[in-house]
């Protein structure tokens, strides 16, 4: 049964009729045409998916969109202001960090919750915390280093 759903992307309301089970990726990419959140296993392994909701970081292929009313959903579009990149946005272009670019939203947008749950990193709580982002191109060291740079804590 479909019912009348809000939810609050990257700072706006949204409102669409849907039947709440339906996953949140479907709904970004098909309701709101918001296709930076890309499908990859649709299981919750890959997190090509990830989004933020109320800051935290989700797997929205699994995230049944009537279990996010009214809460705060970050996509890789709403990251940066206006022209302006986010900067672990700008760490990964710096870095070289997206191959084929297809995990690289699930990949920043997981970077951001990391940081924000803990600035200064080590390199070894960073493979912990994005462990499970699969990039299929292995750019792993990059990807390190890039989050590395976005926390200050790079080493030359």
């Amino acid at each position: 049964m479909e019912e009348k759903i809000t939810l609050i992307i990257n700072g706006q309301e949204r409102t669409t009729t849907t039947d709440p089970r339906r996953p949140l990726l479907e709904v970004l990419r098909e309701d709101f045409h918001l296709t930076g959140t890309k499908f990859g296993c649709g299981e919750g392994q890959c997190r090509a998916c990830t989004v933020l909701i109320d800051g935290k970081r989700a797997s929205s292929c699994v995230t049944p969109v009537g279990t996010v009313r009214n809460k705060a959903i970050t996509t890789i579009e709403g990251l940066g202001a206006g022209s302006s990149l986010h900067p672990v946005q700008e760490a990964f272009v710096a870095e070289g960090a997206p191959q084929c670019g297809y995990c690289t939203p699930g990949m920043v947008l997981g970077a951001v919750a990391l940081l924000v749950e803990n600035p200064h990193p080590t390199e070894l709580e960073i493979k912990q915390l994005m462990n499970g982002h699969l990039c299929r191109c292995g750019g792993y060291p990059k990807i390190i280093k890039a989050i590395q740079r976005a926390a200050g804590t790079a080493t030359r």
